[in-house]
């Protein structure tokens, strides 16, 4: 019989027996959200989902602030989301603020509730980051070995692929995961990407229209281009500075091109970097209310 996620909605009157009752049995994860806050929400469903992945080994409540001020009272809640975590009917953690995936990962083994492949997965995302590709190579390798049903692993292998450039090994891993993997946050950006690099390869490359652009500063076709290039070879800031050279003196251009492309990597930046990200989104504006 098939383990099943231990997920609740819990309120002032089922408070004591659904999570001070069930402490003594499993650590539970508590976030105090409000439902109308999307740092609370992503908080929500990081847990919810990993509730799933370790099922039955830990208990995941959600409690409503706003439904709920007799709790709020009780455990002197200040801001959402703030996570606590009851063992053996006592408070042992207590958070402020959205954690990471990593952040929570991290915390769940401290209880020793621990999945070795996504530990190798973020070792290896760690390595790669340190420019140890080749072992974090190595490392992804095992954890698919060890659990070929885990996309993230493929995912992340996907994305060393496109890093070192290697496009045909990347399309060809990625084309074999499932429509709603491809379909996820995570495959949509991979499919960016992907797609970003192609166009790239389409241009006069970036000496050529840096050429143009000396020559004539407002040719938006050229500077579109560069900013392609720049996207795909992870010069963000040189991107952005063309794409809002265009929206500021040509906003009509190929139907309103860059304003589409900043709006996109805002979107994109804003998980890893939501203070730069909220100040390109005053930049557009900026610019849109003119």
């Amino acid at each position: 019989m098939s383990k099943k996620a231990l997920v609740l909605e819990v309120s002032n009157t089922g408070f004591e027996k659904y999570v001070i009752g069930n402490s003594d049995k499993a650590p539970v994860f508590v976030v105090f959200m409000n439902i109308w806050s999307e740092p609370c929400n992503q908080s929500a469903d990081m847990f919810a989902s990993l509730a799933t992945e370790f099922a039955e080994q830990f208990v995941f409540a959600k409690v409503d602030v706003d439904e709920n001020a007799e709790l709020v009272e009780r455990f002197k809640i200040k801001n959402v989301p703030t996570l606590k975590v009851f063992v053996d009917k006592k408070e042992v953690v207590s958070e402020e603020g959205a954690i990471s995936e990593a952040e929570a990962r991290a915390l769940l083994k401290s209880f020793n509730i621990v999945n070795e492949t996504e530990e190798r997965r973020l070792q290896a995302r760690e390595l790669h980051m340190q420019g140890e590709t080749h072992d974090a190579v190595m490392l992804l390798t095992l954890a698919i070995q060890q659990d070929p049903s885990n996309t993230n692993v493929a995912m992340d292998m996907v994305q060393i692929f496109i890093d070192t450039g290697e496009l045909d090994q990347a399309r060809g891993l990625f084309n074999r995961l499932p429509d709603a993997v491809k379909n996820s946050e995570t495959g949509l950006s991979l499919t960016g990407q992907l797609w970003i690099i192609e166009e790239a390869a389409k241009t006069a490359g970036l000496q050529v229209l840096n050429e143009t652009l000396l020559a004539n500063p407002d040719d938006s076709k050229a500077r579109f281009d560069c900013a392609i290039c720049e996207i795909a070879q992870h010069n963000i800031q040189k991107a952005l500075d063309h794409l809002f050279y265009i929206q500021q003196n040509n906003a009509d251009f190929k139907g309103g091109a860059a304003k589409e492309m900043i709006v996109n990597i805002i979107n994109t930046m804003a998980p890893n970097d939501p203070q730069m990200a909220q100040q390109y989104r005053t930049q557009l504006a900026g610019l849109l209310a003119v």
